[in-house]
């Protein structure tokens, strides 16, 4: 049984939600587990680390409002794919006026700008002091300033100015709801400007990082498009004025689907630098990882070696071999080497670029990235079946959350979850169970007792009592287990189905009886087949047991259809492994 571990502390509906995703429901006696590194010919999803170019840059906010580029390359790529500081040079921002790129901007212009990026400076201040609700009421007067303008009559490129940096400011403090009200009225302002305007062009670019963020794609798609055309327009086609832009709509093309025209932009803005800059700019990285990760995604893991090998070189020639952020491209590369099947050499480079990291003191020793390095490194080195290896990696994360943090701070759950799913990996169910208790009494001190996120160290517990043949309490803990579930997610939902699954095997054990058992089978396949379609695997799985039951309830009419059903399956599979 391969085991797959946690990254992120199950606290939230949200997360929860999402590591039940990963479960897909699995039975009880493979094991609850939820998978992110993965070797060649498994079901993949890898996210790969990019490299703050300065300890600064990884805050997303950016630094001058003539400078969107920091900004634009964080809202945009939201996820970790892409690095969370790509620090550009102003002319990856917006021009200087698109109404006449040759001239620098007016007096007016330039004290507006100033205004503005006051504004800013002062809403970010107040957000690294803790003082978040002044930071909104200062944003919130600023905008019934502006409405009191807008109302008035004056819809010119400074009440669009002025919005967009009231909605960056609400962006910063985290608050979505507000970003999507703010942005609605900006677009009112801006569907009625000329091209021609100052500052449009940065207002359009945090547009369209804002809508992204807010997965509003087309909305952003159309912001870019038109900005594009302008910058296009004033400064051609291979100008740099672009790469902000077309990182932007790379990035949605890819989130939507439309991948062969996500690797063209991805390709163009890589050709734009490449002249501009050179092949060695570390201006490349940004698009050569996301056009990595792109394509990882699509299943060319080999094209995307040369990719984040290049990255690689970049760092190398920039920083040299003992720099933090050679380390960071060092753990890109291991994720490829995962993706391409090369488990061993993925280990080799993943504790090279650990020990890069640490020697250079690049980052904290309790930071989140670095705690993700060790998490993957460990459940590689767990699916290569160096178990011990790799327990130490878990015992030295559970080690440094509970230094840092408390021993009994939520964070450590994801640690004790972990250690517990290892520890049941090499049979030793007594020390996982001890794990998992100790993290459900945490969790339980943290939330609420109908908390969903709670569940997930309880269904952990149920499985681990199972094995431990405790199945009473296992029952009574996968029954608490589902209640919660179908409360919060709702009777014919995906997390309930995984319950129920599990249920089924403890109660077989029991010997509960034959048709109850078949009713919640049944129950499982409706949530499978909605949730994985008519033909998966884990459909095929469920039927395999209802057909078993059903034979020993004697119903041969309904044991008929199915076992036809279930034989189409299983030659489709055995057709699919012959491949």
């Amino acid at each position: 049984m391969a085991v797959s571990l946690l990254h992120h502390p199950p606290l939230s509906n949200q997360r929860i939600t999402q590591a039940f995703v990963d479960l897909n429901s699995r039975s009880l006696q493979r094991g609850i587990t939820c998978f992110s590194i993965c070797l060649q010919k498994q079901k993949c999803s890898i996210e790969l680390y990019m490299i703050p170019t300065t300890t600064v840059a990884r805050h997303w906010m950016l630094k001058t409002f003539a400078s969107a580029g920091s900004l634009n390359a964080e809202v945009e790529c939201q996820e970790n794919q892409i690095s969370s500081g790509f620090s550009t040079s102003n002319d990856f921002g917006r021009s200087k006026t698109v109404a006449d790129s040759s001239s620098k901007p007016s007096d007016g212009v330039k004290d507006f700008e100033r205004q503005l990026q006051e504004l800013f400076d002062e809403v970010k201040m107040m957000i690294k002091m803790g003082n978040k609700n002044d930071a909104m009421d200062l944003l919130q007067a600023n905008y019934e300033f502006v409405k009191e303008q807008i109302n008035a009559g004056s819809r010119g490129i400074e009440e669009a100015a002025t919005l967009d940096i009231i909605a960056l400011g609400y962006m910063a403090i985290g608050d979505l709801k507000s970003v999507g009200f703010i942005l609605n009225k900006l677009d009112e302002v801006v569907e009625r400007l000329t091209d021609d305007e100052p500052l449009l062009d940065s207002v359009l670019i945090h547009m369209g990082s804002m809508y992204s963020a807010l997965g509003k794609f087309e909305k952003s798609m159309l912001v870019y498009q038109r900005v594009i055309a302008i910058l296009e327009r004033i400064h051609g086609k291979g100008s740099a004025f672009l790469v902000s832009p077309l990182l932007g709509m790379a990035k949605i093309l890819g989130s939507i689907g439309k991948a062969t025209k996500a690797i063209e932009v991805y390709q163009r803005v890589i050709s734009i630098l490449e002249s501009s800059r050179g092949a060695e700019s570390k201006d490349l990285v940004v698009p050569l990882s996301g056009l990595g990760n792109l394509l990882i995604k699509e299943g060319r893991a080999t094209d995307a070696e040369s990719l984040f090998n290049r990255i690689l070189s970049i760092y190398k020639e920039s920083y040299g071999e003992y720099d933090g952020r050679f380390g960071m491209a060092l753990c890109s590369v291991a994720h490829v080497k995962c993706a391409t099947g090369n488990a061993e050499e993925a280990i080799n480079l993943y504790r090279k670029a650990l020990q890069v990291i640490k020697d250079a003191d690049y980052m904290a020793v309790d930071d989140s990235i670095m705690e993700r390095m060790r998490i993957d490194l460990a459940e590689l080195l767990h699916v290569v079946g160096r178990g011990n290896e790799g327990r130490e990696l878990l015992e030295e994360c559970l080690l440094i959350t509970e230094k840092y943090k408390g021993k009994d701070h939520p964070s450590s759950v994801t640690h004790l979850i972990n250690l517990a799913t290892s520890y049941s990996q090499s049979k030793n169910y007594v020390q996982a169970e001890r794990l998992l208790r100790t993290s459900l009494e945490i969790m339980m001190k943290s939330v609420r007792p109908d908390d969903s996120s709670i569940t997930f160290p309880m269904l952990h517990l149920a499985v681990t009592l199972y094995r431990l043949n405790q199945d009473e309490e296992a029952e009574q803990l996968t029954l608490e287990v589902l209640h919660i579930r179908e409360k919060a997610f709702g009777k014919d939902s995906l997390p309930v189905g995984e319950a129920l699954d599990c249920l089924v095997s403890i109660q077989t054990r029991l010997g509960k009886p034959e048709g109850e058992l078949l009713d919640l089978l049944k129950q499982v396949l409706k949530i499978q087949e909605k949730e994985f379609g008519y033909e998966s695997e884990e459909v095929m799985r469920t039927l395999k047991k209802i057909v078993f039951y059903l034979d020993k309830t004697g119903r041969k009419d309904e044991k008929f259809s199915m076992q036809k059903r279930l034989s189409v399956l299983r030659m489709k599979y055995n057709q699919m492994m012959q491949y």
